[in-house]
């Protein structure tokens, strides 16, 4: 039997699976400790429950994906409607040195894979995609680039990026809490809020210093506030596409012409209009709530649509060369955040925190770096400068840089073919 979804209700089954999988993610504390996401949760248990009927004969789904793609733009050029420049400015010299540690990061990931994928004699494509495709980037990068991927010749490398993005979530949450309290403890570091016995909320204290004025000023979001961000995401994946083109046919790497993603000249274009016409402050300007509100829509329909749509069964002859690529990241990752980040960031309290935070940020999410920096700070006080430097470089920054080096290792990658 084969059920078939058109494209509304591919939606709606996909809305339903979110909050199955939200459902699940408050019942089990194994998901809550390592922060995987609840379209992912849903997601892949569906996959496994289809996995399971097709492989007993019983039946096949078939799913409109349709409106897959305008989700995922929705969310990646949300990104560049947040990239304020003034709000990035204030991170100073820590949010530069930051941003080149996770720029060097990116690199070594894609090295890694593609030498591994040399040494394991698999598809050099398959070892780009166990690199910052989906370690640095996550499951939203992973489903972003699946299509680029499978256009180059790599059969199913979407279910081979939302597999190895899920494996780089559990893992860099694993291994982020341990680093950052291993550093404290060796070194015997203090919060400086400690050192100074002050007792403040750290959150309130980033509002307030974030906010300024307006921190006291809560007003209501109305449609209108949606209609424009819409519209501007809208319109900047509108001549997006154009300026893809136009960078396909006038830029090359390597004899290649360079071939972006359609979402990162979308967030290009959104970044330069909320730097210029639409700075804060003018008419034009949007509301970031409304933004940010728009974006995680976005994120949570393009993932569950992405997963409930893959064939376990595709994983069979790869996982254990992908197994041996992404435990050499997961050891890397730790190494690499308890000597490079912690000395480039000063060796001190707020380093030993954003070691730890690294590690989530650089195999699985910001949202995961966070969880990390919390089960730190909560034992040894706060840091309000790693919660303020880590969100901005994963907001907006590590997105336009990543999605740089993949272009440039996937050329790298089809010569090695």
């Amino acid at each position: 039997m084969n059920i078939s979804f058109n494209v509304m209700q591919t939606v709606g089954f996909a809305i339903i699976v979110f909050y199955i999988g939200k459902l699940i993610r408050s019942k089990v504390k194994f998901f809550q400790t390592f922060c995987v996401p609840a379209p992912v949760i849903g997601g892949f248990l569906f996959a496994i429950i289809r996995f399971l009927l097709q492989l007993g004969g019983i039946c096949t789904f078939e799913f409109d994906q349709t409106l897959k793609d305008p989700f995922m733009m929705v969310f990646f050029t949300s990104i560049g409607v947040g990239a304020d420049l003034e709000t990035l400015k204030k991170g100073g010299k820590g949010f530069i040195l930051f941003v080149l540690v996770s720029t060097v990061l990116v690199i070594f990931q894609d090295a890694i894979g593609l030498v591994l994928s040399q040494v394991t004699g698999v598809d050099s494509l398959l070892g780009l995609i166990c690199g910052s495709v989906t370690m640095v980037g996550g499951h939203g990068s992973a489903g972003a680039w699946g299509t680029t991927f499978e256009e180059q010749g790599l059969v199913n490398a979407s279910t081979f990026g939302m597999a190895a993005a899920t494996f780089g979530v559990i893992m860099g949450s694993l291994i982020g809490g341990p680093i950052g309290s291993t550093l404290i403890r060796k070194h015997k570091l203090a919060s400086p809020l400690d050192k100074n016995g002050s007792n403040i909320d750290v959150l309130e204290n980033l509002e307030k210093n974030n906010a300024g004025e307006s921190y006291k000023k809560v007003v209501p979001l109305e449609a209108l506030d949606f209609i424009k961000v819409l519209g501007l995401i809208f319109v900047s994946v509108g001549l997006g596409a154009i300026l893809q083109v136009f960078i396909k046919e006038h830029v090359s790497i390597m004899g290649n012409p360079l071939s972006l993603p359609a979402y990162v000249t979308a967030m290009i274009l959104a970044g330069i209009f909320v730097n210029t016409i639409g700075k804060k402050g003018s008419k034009w300007a949007v509301d970031d709530r409304a933004n940010s509100i728009c974006g995680d829509v976005g994120l949570n329909v393009f993932l569950v649509m992405a997963l409930i749509d893959i064939n376990l069964l595709d994983l069979k002859e790869v996982a254990g060369p992908m197994l041996v690529i992404l435990f050499a990241q997961t050891i890397f990752m730790a190494f690499y955040a308890y000597f490079i980040n912690y000395w480039v960031m000063g060796r001190d309290y707020d380093a030993a925190v954003l070691s730890g935070g690294i590690c989530g940020f650089g195999m699985g999410a910001t949202y995961n770096a966070l969880a990390n920096m919390d089960s730190i700070t909560e034992r040894f006080g706060p840091s309000p400068k790693a919660y303020f430097i880590l969100p901005m470089v994963g907001a907006f920054a590590i997105d336009i840089i990543n999605s740089f080096f993949i272009t440039v290792f996937l050329n790298v990658a089809q010569t090695l073919r």
